[in-house]
């Protein structure tokens, strides 16, 4: 009987041992996934986000060029990637809490530079223009400048004129008498 007992110890025991380093192989497998790469289940690949954002990041920053970012970075990501503000940039002309997207160009205006929502040609850029600024268009009043802005705020900047076809109360009519009077 005594011998047979110290079999069923030495057979638990062995059990045991094999249970723990298969429970520890496990946890390192869980553990280097969810460090080292995002998985990803049941979702198709359409809906995955891109692994990485470009943006051109131009003006008042001590390297500026084009920059690699994660998803969900801010602007104040950007320009850290650029190596920071150069002395004199307008930091506060810019929100900084704001999500890039990718391929956008981000411009970091200096101080006391009055940023201009006109490009030489006298067109409004739609990325840059306040509210006020977009009123001074034919047919848009402070509902319809209201709505470009928002909608700016909420997407990120406008990638074409004819972007402005997806804010509300811009119909057809409005968007061709707005196209030659506007730049992104």
């Amino acid at each position: 009987m005594a011998r047979e007992n110290w079999r069923l110890g030495v057979g638990a025991a062995v059990v045991l041992v094999i249970g723990a380093v298969a429970g520890g192989a496990i946890v390192n497998a869980v553990g280097a996934s969810s460090q080292g790469s995002d998985v990803v289940i049941g979702v198709e690949d359409d809906s995955v986000e891109a692994e990485e954002l470009l943006v051109d990041v131009q003006g008042a920053v001590e390297r500026p060029g084009i920059v690699v970012l994660a998803p969900g970075a801010r602007v104040v990501d950007a320009i850290s990637a650029a190596g920071g503000l150069t002395e004199g940039a307008a930091a506060g002309s810019i929100n900084l809490a704001r999500e890039v997207q990718d391929g956008e160009q981000l411009l970091v205006p200096i101080e006391g530079e009055e940023e201009t929502t006109e490009d030489g040609n006298g067109l409004i850029n739609i990325n840059r223009a306040t509210a006020e600024e977009l009123q001074q268009l034919p047919r848009v009043g402070p509902s319809v400048s209201a709505a470009i802005v928002a909608h700016r705020d909420e997407h990120g900047p406008f990638a074409s004129v004819d972007d402005l076809e997806d804010v509300s109360g811009i119909g057809p009519a409005m968007m061709e008498q707005l196209r030659t009077l506007v730049t992104v």
